[in-house]
């Protein structure tokens, strides 16, 4: 049956009667058909490529995480020092980061740390560290099975680590092994205190507790550890991680510096533990955080009046204070101990505490110290010899490098969100730490345990002292940040001397 011609039909026509249009078509035609099979065999393999990037995704993007506030299962049952925070799908007081998914280690680090901290499993191994060390605390440079805690952990998570330091210290190592070197640190040892708080996971050791949260300081540095581990590819130098003896006396720092722990190391930072401040708020300070800390024992014999000769003393070393500082200068020198022997030739002991913010104020008053009290005994024809202690319990004021410290507050602050950092005043208290920051340059800030509701209202070195547990992940993810944010800084600016004010 014939059909009715069209115009384009003569078109048509023309094109197949001509052999390079007839060429062209069946190019075209062929291409057609092999872009038909691409598209069909995507479609057949898009299921398998979503299962391997699933399967290649890091746990802890998995899901949406809270920092700080988890609803973990509790390990050990109730009482003091449990966590009281909200279910984790409530409103956080701590603040809610949200995993985007971003796997760029410019962008991506905040919620891929917080990720980690965050996740219950962290939250529940944390605590579960921190009680077993609370359970056992050990004294300065007893610190044995503390140590082996710490080793048996770094052994599990593959980090590599050098021991003794210190008699009982440990430095893990975790990156490239080449420089930058960034160091993190926590203390470990105990105090000589009976614990009065009844709780399951109380002091198993009398008149032995952990009541200043070197406990916390240590979990929360393991935590860093796994979370630093993970994130080995992003590490752009080298972490060290000193768990150091004996802060509370005996100054382990000196002793660790002097054992090799800061050997290639440009910058150190650490954390404690403060119930003024509430749970997982970070506070700091650039210059003079902490004053410098001496004891001194005066023995003062012979003479015609030791008794006399001692209270003179007493009362000319209340003057160096009132009449010799700048009133401008926080200083304090006092005599809190006067005994007699009773032996022939009588003999006194007196002694005390002085304390200053800055080096010079800091070693003029030990000079002044031993002047005033040497000088007085003589003049009333006795002698002294004055013992300042200067291998137990000498500490020089902690001072926070400005760089570091405004390295704290950018990671804090854009970690947890301005409302959760605070600058801090000055404190008369006393760290060992002082020993790091006249090596190199250091930052050390305060991370909150305060809880009312709990009863985590109790300063450091009190028998009913506890922690708020849910600083923990916190105290990890801020201590893993600020070591790896710094060594990022570090490699953008590498041919800067300083890394940190290019990234803050």
């Amino acid at each position: 049956m014939a059909r009715e011609r069209f115009p384009e039909d003569a078109d048509m026509e023309a094109r197949q009667s001509c052999p390079h249009i007839r060429a062209a078509q069946l190019h075209k035609a062929m291409e057609r058909s092999r872009h038909a099979r691409s598209v069909l065999l995507l479609l057949l393999l898009a299921p398998l490529m979503v299962v391997v990037s699933t399967a290649a995704s890091p746990a802890f993007l998995e899901e949406d995480v809270l920092l700080g506030a988890v609803s973990a299962a509790r390990l050990g049952g109730k009482g003091a020092n449990v966590s009281t925070r909200r279910p984790a799908n409530s409103a956080c007081d701590v603040g809610v980061v949200v995993s985007s998914g971003k796997r760029d280690d410019a962008g991506g680090w905040k919620e891929q740390i917080a990720g980690m901290a965050g996740r219950p499993e962290m939250a529940a191994w944390l605590r579960q560290v921190r009680r077993h060390i609370h359970e056992r605390p050990e004294l300065a440079y007893e610190e044995v099975e503390t140590s082996r805690l710490v080793r048996e952990e770094l052994e599990a998570m593959g980090v590599g680590f050098r021991y003794p330091l210190a008699r009982t210290g440990v430095v893990a190592t975790i990156g490239t092994g080449r420089p930058p070197v960034v160091a993190l640190r926590a203390d470990m040892d105990a105090l000589p205190i009976q614990e009065a708080v009844e709780w399951e996971h109380k002091s198993k050791n009398p008149g032995k507790m952990h009541a200043c949260g070197h406990d916390a300081h240590v979990a929360m540095l393991l935590g860093a550890a796994r979370i630093l581990k993970a994130r080995q590819r992003h590490l752009k130098g080298t972490v060290k991680l000193l768990f150091q003896p004996a802060e509370e006396s005996g100054a382990g720092a000196k002793r660790m510096i002097e054992d090799g722990a800061l050997e290639g190391v440009e910058a150190i930072f650490a954390v404690h533990v403060s119930h003024e401040h509430p749970t997982s708020v970070i506070g700091s300070r650039t210059g003079a955080l902490l004053a410098g800390c001496g004891f001194f024992k005066a023995l003062i014999r012979g003479g015609r009046d030791p008794v006399l000769a001692a209270a003179s003393a007493v009362i000319s070393l209340q003057s160096l204070v009132s009449r010799e500082a700048d009133p401008l200068d926080s200083q304090v020198v006092s005599v809190a101990v006067v005994n007699s022997d009773d032996g022939d030739h009588g003999t006194f002991a007196l002694g005390g505490t002085f304390r200053a913010f800055s080096n010079a104020s800091f070693y003029r008053l030990r000079r002044r110290i031993e002047e005033v009290v040497t000088l007085q005994a003589r003049v009333h024809g006795a002698e002294a010899a004055v013992d300042f202690f200067e291998d137990q319990s000498f500490y020089p004021p902690t001072v926070n490098d400005p760089r570091m410290y405004a390295h704290v507050k950018s990671v804090a602050t854009e970690l947890l969100g301005e409302g959760r950092y605070r600058d801090v005043p000055p404190m008369m208290g006393a760290e060992d730490f002082a020993f790091y920051s006249q090596a190199v340059p250091a930052g050390f800030y305060y991370v909150g345990v305060r809880n009312e509701t709990l009863g985590s209202v109790h300063t450091g070195h009190s028998p009913y002292f506890m922690i708020d547990e849910d600083v923990l992940p916190t105290g990890a993810a801020v201590h893993a940040a600020i070591a790896e944010r710094y060594l990022a800084a570090a490699a953008v600016s590498s041919s800067s001397p300083d890394p940190v004010v290019q990234e803050v």
